[in-house]
């Protein structure tokens, strides 16, 4: 019997034990770091007069600019209703219900218009009546209200098909369009709704133009808490399409100061990183990482990474990034 107990008891530790993590190997470290190359460890260029000369190297320095304050939104290109009262179909819009209720307001537009035309008539033939004394003062007065009645109904179908918008057919190659921008609703305060914006298409070569405000029944979207701000503009070369998402650069109240650089001292890496070269010393020049916030004009406006009076390579920039890479050895 306490042989059997044995047996059963052996099995179990031989269990136990191979479950239990053994020892690290000999020699084998449970973790390892190794140094990694950072922006402090840039590579720092000297040119000699001659390269300087070569390469067409020149230095601004850095200032400080005001400039009208702007917030950048994404944007999208909608079709513009008839009147300035309207609201325009965006690409969420369901075009098949919209060209549906535009159809039963061109009706409802036609039958008033044919009311007020019979309306009209009768009060011209009531009036012929009256002075004739062959009607009454009542008959008169009665097709009086009924022509201000159908004057009413048509003013009234009027203005319901104006927010509905153009015909469906007639969208494509328009030359006047509008341009939606949801901001954020704590935004608001800050932004000068009555001032003209601009638009443009990053990385494209879709020219930067001029959009102005227009006012529209109020649109928002609660669920992200975003409020719509409507502009217009020309669309004559049609480089705009509808449903085209834009970046829009909406005016702030108020000026704003930043430190601006020209856009040929700017350099982007693969990676989408911005950056300059900034001169240490005379002839020795390092790359420095900025963020770009908004272009002004032909300068660039920063957000962070240089400081006023700075000095910096305006031409010659990307010669010296391709240098620095092997590309321009």
């Amino acid at each position: 019997m306490k042989s059997l107990r044995i047996a059963f008891v052996v099995p179990l530790l031989i269990t136990v034990s191979c479950r239990e993590a053994g020892p690290p190997a000999a020699g084998l470290a449970p973790a390892k770091a190794e140094p990694v190359s950072s922006e402090a460890n840039l590579l720092s260029i000297t040119l000699t007069p001659e390269a300087h000369q070569r390469l067409g190297v020149a230095t601004i320095k850095v200032a400080m600019r005001t400039t009208s304050a702007t917030r950048l939104a994404t944007g999208e290109v909608v079709n513009a209703p008839f009147g300035a009262s309207g609201v325009p179909s965006v690409s969420t819009s369901d075009f098949a219900a919209l060209a549906g209720r535009q159809a039963a307001a061109d009706a409802e537009l036609h039958r008033a218009w044919a009311a007020l035309k019979l309306a009209q008539q009768m009060a011209q033939r009531a009036d012929a009546l009256l002075i004739e004394e062959a009607g009454s003062i009542r008959s008169r007065d009665e097709a009086v209200a009924q022509r201000a009645a159908a004057e009413a109904a048509l003013a009234a179908a009027r203005a319901q098909r104006e927010l509905l918008g153009p015909d469906l057919a007639a969208i494509h190659g328009k030359a006047a369009l509008w341009v939606r921008v949801p901001v954020f609703a704590t935004d608001m305060p800050r932004v000068a709704a009555d001032q003209e914006a601009s638009i443009g298409v990053p990385g494209s070569d879709a020219p930067t133009r001029k959009v102005a405000p227009v006012r529209t029944p109020p649109t928002a979207n609660p669920a992200a808490g975003t409020i719509d701000l409507y502009y217009r503009f020309d669309n004559h070369d049609q480089v705009y399409r509808l449903g085209q998402r834009v970046a829009v650069a909406v005016p702030l109240k108020g000026p704003a100061q930043g430190l601006a650089i020209p856009a040929s001292a700017l350099v982007t890496d693969i990676h989408g990183g911005e950056w300059v070269y900034r001169q240490t010393v005379d002839g020795q020049y390092q790359r420095q990482r900025v963020e770009v916030v908004r272009p002004d004009g032909e300068d660039l406006i920063l957000a962070r990474g240089l400081a006023a009076g700075d000095e910096i390579v305006s031409a010659g920039a990307a010669e010296l990034f391709g240098y620095e890479f092997g590309t321009g050895r």
